[in-house]
Order: C-alpha cells, then sequence, then structure tokens
C-alpha cells in the first residue's frame, strides 16, 4: 500500500520554508499532495491558478528528485476531509517554533478524534527558514524590500510583478 501525504497550506507565495517542509517530507511518503486551502473570507495575494502554477514548478522537481509521486490540488473544507478524499495517510504540518507546535499538537488532536485513520507528522523547519512566514513576506515585498532570500527565485519575480506600479 503506497505511503500517501497531504501537505496542506495556503501557499500565498510559496516560501522556502515550505520549500524545506517539502524536502523532508518527499521522503517519508510515496505520493505527496500539496493541498491549497481555499477560504471564502480571506483575500489571497495570489490568485488560486496562480499557487498551484508556483506550488508545481517549484515542488514537483524536487519529489521527482526523491522519486516521490507528486500532485497538488485545492480544498475548501475540513482539512482531514481533503486528506481522505486524496487517499493520504499521513498529515504533513511544518513546526517552526514552540507556538507552532502548540497550536499544531491541537490541531493533530481534533483531526485524530475526527479521522484516526490519518497520522499527523511534525516536520521541523531547518534553523535557516525557522523565521520566514508568508505573511512578512508579503508585507515586505508590499513596500518594496528584497525577499530573495525568503522564497524561491521565481516566487521573486511573482511578488514584483504583483507590487510593480
Amino acid at each position: 500500500m503506497p505511503r500517501i501525504a497531504l501537505y496542506p497550506g495556503s501557499f500565498d507565495p510559496v516560501t522556502n520554508g515550505h520549500l524545506d517542509v517539502v524536502s523532508h517530507a518527499v521522503g517519508l511518503c510515496d505520493r505527496l499532495v500539496v493541498a491549497i486551502g481555499v477560504h471564502p473570507g480571506k483575500k489571497p495575494l495570489f490568485s488560486i491558478e496562480e499557487r498551484l502554477d508556483m506550488v508545481e514548478a517549484i515542488f514537483a522537481p524536487v519529489a521527482s528528485a526523491a522519486g516521490c509521486a507528486f500532485d497538488c490540488t485545492t480544498y475548501d473544507n475540513l482539512t482531514v476531509v481533503a486528506a481522505q478524499k486524496n487517499g493520504a495517510t499521513i498529515m504533513i504540518r511544518g513546526l517552526r517554533d514552540g507556538t507552532d507546535l502548540d497550536y499544531e499538537m491541537q490541531l493533530a488532536g481534533m483531526n485524530q478524534a475526527m479521522a484516526p485513520e490519518v497520522q499527523t507528522v511534525f516536520v521541523p523547519a531547518s534553523p535557516g527558514v525557522r523565521p520566514i512566514t508568508a505573511t512578512l513576506v508579503r508585507q515586505i515585498a508590499a513596500m518594496g524590500g528584497d525577499v530573495s532570500a525568503f522564497v524561491p527565485a521565481g516566487v521573486v519575480a511573482s511578488l514584483k510583478a504583483k507590487f510593480a506600479g
């Protein structure tokens, strides 16, 4: 039975922190599904199509190099439902610090109660990417700052295009 993992997030935009998690996750499963959450109450910087393109362009080569099948999708319901729908028995969650751990432990407990067949696996962020958040990246880029240390090169170009003008 193949090990299928779901890595959920908003990926608005993809950061080097996300890339770090994916580079570890592809070693834990046979197929990685990156699931982009769509929240009607939120106004993302990038459209769902732009985020799907970013995710595919940045993560697919990493998965391929590791011999891991890759797919990306969207969801607008509970994350555990998205995991079940995609046949995932592993939920990948990145951790930057203790604050993340406290929150993620609560989520993992609730998810386990709703879908006991889906096991949460925490992937600790590498030291160099721990301070990176998509929110901070968006704020820095919006103010004309250099985000090249925080996001893949293709995302730098996309952010510059978004904030040009």
